[in-house]
């Protein structure tokens, strides 16, 4: 199975929210999110928490792509600034780059942008490695 079949398959809220990796290596993620009905607040405007997920879904993919044999990665802060907003029926793009990259963390920054490229968020996050 290729690396990015792998990566869309092994998240299941990313996979329910609908996140599709489009890219992926130790240096960049990149991926994008079709705003649904569904998964937006009662403005058809994307949720908070959507963006929040999202976001976290792809630096922690970056995190993890970084990690030594046999270990493993998870969350320990994330920071998010709205800055605009995502319709209904759009689609959304997420860049995520490291901060830095350590044995025992990394750090990520992820933009995520509108269709018509106005930022709708960044989002920081610290990843620990376990």
């Amino acid at each position: 199975m290729a690396l990015l079949d792998q990566l869309n398959d092994s998240q299941p809220l990313a996979k329910l929210l609908g996140v599709e990796i489009i890219e992926a290596d130790k240096s960049r993620v990149l991926g994008r999110l079709k705003v649904r009905e569904d998964i937006c607040t009662s403005w058809n405007t994307l949720h908070g928490g959507a963006v929040m997920a999202f976001a976290d879904t792809l630096g922690a993919t970056g995190a993890f792509l970084n990690l030594p044999e046999g270990a493993g990665t998870t969350t320990m802060e994330s920071k998010t600034n709205f800055i605009g907003r995502a319709m209904a029926g759009t689609t959304v793009t997420g860049e995520s780059l490291p901060i830095h990259v350590g044995r025992r963390s990394s750090v990520w920054q992820t933009r995520i942008t509108a269709e018509d490229g106005k930022l709708v968020a960044v989002v920081t996050q610290t990843q620990l490695v376990l």
